[in-house]
């Protein structure tokens, strides 16, 4: 099922739009808690920080695609 599921046309496009969404809502909080100043950016290494926040993202959108794609194969399944 795993491959089925990673194979499936569209899976890659929704894992990255959708940790690329992550990464920019979470950014744009992220923001607003600092009062819209970029200290979190300057306080710590920010190389470490933007490759942490894309490794989330990317962690996020697997897992969020993972399920919706293979609720789909499991209904096209039970359809046959």
């Amino acid at each position: 099922m795993f491959k089925k599921v990673v194979t499936y046309p569209g899976f890659w496009k929704s894992v990255v739009s959708l940790g690329l969404a992550f990464v920019l809502l979470f950014l744009l909080i992220k923001w607003a808690i600092e009062g819209f100043s970029f200290a979190y950016l300057t306080d710590s290494d920010p190389l470490f920080f933007i490759l942490g926040t894309l490794a989330a993202g990317f962690v996020y959108g697997f897992f969020v695609s993972f399920g919706k794609f293979s609720v789909k194969l499991k209904a096209k399944e039970n359809r046959e």
